[in-house]
């Protein structure tokens, strides 16, 4: 998403943005974080990094051989020695052989965030000096931003792994490994290889399998005719265990596994709602997901961990898309019958409604007419069941979310999902002293046949 989805939106937003795309952000400059000084100097490839700004969809990156005197930091500078627009994450790896002939001395450089317009919603950070020595060592190899078993939000059955390029790639190969390396930043495929996957210049890829158990993944560059260029990255740690009990697992779509505001994707934490509650949990969900999807993958991804409560949220694709409320209804009461039926107390979230014209321009896809009935009679039949009514606080169907809430039209942004995060905070103990319904809660076979017999978007 942040690469190559992400250029293609900006050259179609040149000719389709309009005013819903329009904010008036008083964000400060970013803040530098990366600090390379006369004792320990960068080498030939520096990294810089500074603080993420979460309204961002890029940043531009300006390079000088001197200060400037009286620099705006409204607009670039002529002055520059070098600069990138090409920058999706908080984070740039600098190529100096691009930039100097020198072995040493002494460079600039400074970074803003941009909107999806390409107009700066931050100015420019002040000026920060370089002392560089290309004589250091460089280890040539991506590098890992992905970093799971974090804290709140972190824990993800489905990863999603990111890495910063180095420089000269053309594609890159990921490999999953059962156990460490033997070879660490090495330059052959590990031993203790199970999966792996070669990718055209990507630097961010959504993992297809649930990764049940510990785990580690690592990335190396390749170039046109897939040979390798240096080495793979330091090797990262993914802890999925079932033995870890968790109390609470979050079910659902991409809503429920994160990322948001275009630029940002489930590892990055601030855009999950997990992030923000007050009690850990597994997410289990994954983007894309139909409510046949969930159906169909409930006792492979859930019942391993056997969470004590489920939050689901689920089905805003199918319904998008044109499915009924009555299949979507009677797939919940199956995920919900299916809960009772191994001791896990589900708990509905209602679904926050939507933006078809948002969803139209970003991802050049329809919604069905008749979205807004549906999501409604969805919503009536959760607010009957065990459930946290985080819808309530957005826009009622038919009334659209606020681009403000999601950039897209249907992936909240960090501010949405905070307040999801609050407003379950702030149910939950109602939640652990209600008594669970199981007793009086009925599903028949004729209603489990009518459902898998309800096509599916992928059959419209």
């Amino acid at each position: 998403m942040k690469y190559f989805f992400l250029i293609f939106i900006f050259c179609l937003l040149l000719i389709t943005s309009n005013d819903a795309y329009s904010y008036n952000y008083d964000s400060p400059a970013p803040q530098t974080a990366s600090s390379y000084t006369s004792d320990k100097p960068a080498s030939a490839e520096p990294l810089l990094t500074w603080k993420k700004n979460t309204k961002a969809i890029y940043y531009e990156v300006e390079v000088f051989d001197k200060p400037i005197n009286n620099l705006s930091t409204a607009e670039p500078s002529i002055n520059h020695v070098f600069f990138t627009d090409k920058v999706f994450v908080n984070a740039y790896r600098l190529t100096l052989k691009n930039i100097t002939n020198s072995s040493s001395g002494n460079l600039y450089w400074r970074v803003r965030a941009m909107d999806i317009n390409h107009n700066p919603i931050t100015p420019f950070s002040a000026l920060e000096k370089i002392y560089y020595d290309t004589s250091l060592p460089v280890v040539n190899g991506p590098i890992p931003i992905s970093h799971y078993n974090t804290g709140n939000g972190s824990i993800l059955l489905y990863p999603v792994y990111e890495w910063i390029p180095n420089p000269d790639a053309a594609k890159f190969e990921l490999e999953i490994l059962s156990a460490p390396p033997e070879n660490p930043q090495g330059t052959e495929p590990s031993k203790y290889r199970i999966f792996a996957k070669t990718m055209d210049f990507s630097c961010e890829y959504y993992d297809p399998e649930p990764r049940i158990g510990t785990f580690y993944w690592r990335v190396r560059a390749l170039d046109e005719n897939n040979q390798p260029i240096g080495v793979f990255s330091p090797a990262e740690k993914i802890v999925n265990e079932p033995s870890t009990h968790y109390q609470v697992g979050i079910f659902g779509d991409s809503i429920s596994h994160g990322g948001g505001h275009l630029s940002f994707g489930p590892e990055d934490f601030e855009f999950s709602y997990a992030h923000y509650l007050n009690f850990p949990s597994i997410n289990l969900s994954q983007s894309g997901d139909t409510i046949n999807m969930m159906v169909k993958r409930f006792d492979a991804d859930v019942l391993p961990f056997k969470p004590k409560y489920l939050l689901i949220m689920g089905a805003s694709n199918s319904l998008r898309a044109g499915i009924s409320a009555e299949k979507v209804i009677l797939g919940l009461k199956i995920l919900q019958q299916k809960c009772y039926d191994n001791d896990i107390e589900p708990v509905l979230l209602t679904l926050p409604s939507i933006n078809p014209d948002n969803i139209k321009k970003i991802f050049d896809e329809s919604t069905a007419p008749g979205w807004a009935d549906e999501f409604n009679k969805v919503n009536a039949y959760i607010r009957t069941q065990t459930h946290i009514d985080i819808a309530a606080d957005f826009p009622a169907p038919p009334a659209v979310l606020p681009t403000s809430d999601a950039l897209d039209g249907l992936h909240l942004d960090d501010n949405a999902k905070a307040v999801i995060g609050q407003r379950i905070n702030n149910a939950w103990p109602a939640i652990i002293e209600q008594a669970s319904p199981h007793a009086s809660f009925s599903l028949s076979e004729a209603q489990i046949k009518k459902f898998f017999s309800l096509p599916d978007v992928y059959d419209l």
